[in-house]
């Protein structure tokens, strides 16, 4: 199946805020052991997540160093979370995850 480069980092975006969201993979590492993407790709992806309107923030762990802690889905903006769980089969399907 073809899919359009927009439709994919879409569909990319779209599953990494579900994932942070739903506490699934909430921390960048989390994310590639989740979805197999390179670091990088994941955080570019997170960063893109305000592009959709989609605010994300990172929370700092108490006392931690290093940067330690995950992010959290503040507000979806003008996107359905509920329009995400019920195609997430396809959207993984579309992204080739697992």
């Amino acid at each position: 199946m073809d899919v359009s480069k927009t439709k994919s980092s879409f569909y990319r975006r779209l599953y990494v805020a579900y994932l942070i969201d739903s506490q699934v993979a909430s921390s960048v590492p989390a994310l590639t052991e989740a979805t197999g993407m390179p670091r990088r790709t994941a955080q570019d992806t997170i960063a893109a997540l305000a592009d959709l309107d989609i605010v994300c923030e990172f929370e700092q762990e108490e006392g931690a160093r290093n940067h330690a802690g995950h992010y959290r889905i503040r507000e979806w903006g003008a996107i359905d979370r509920g329009w995400i769980e019920v195609n997430l089969a396809s959207i993984k399907q579309v992204l080739g995850y697992p």
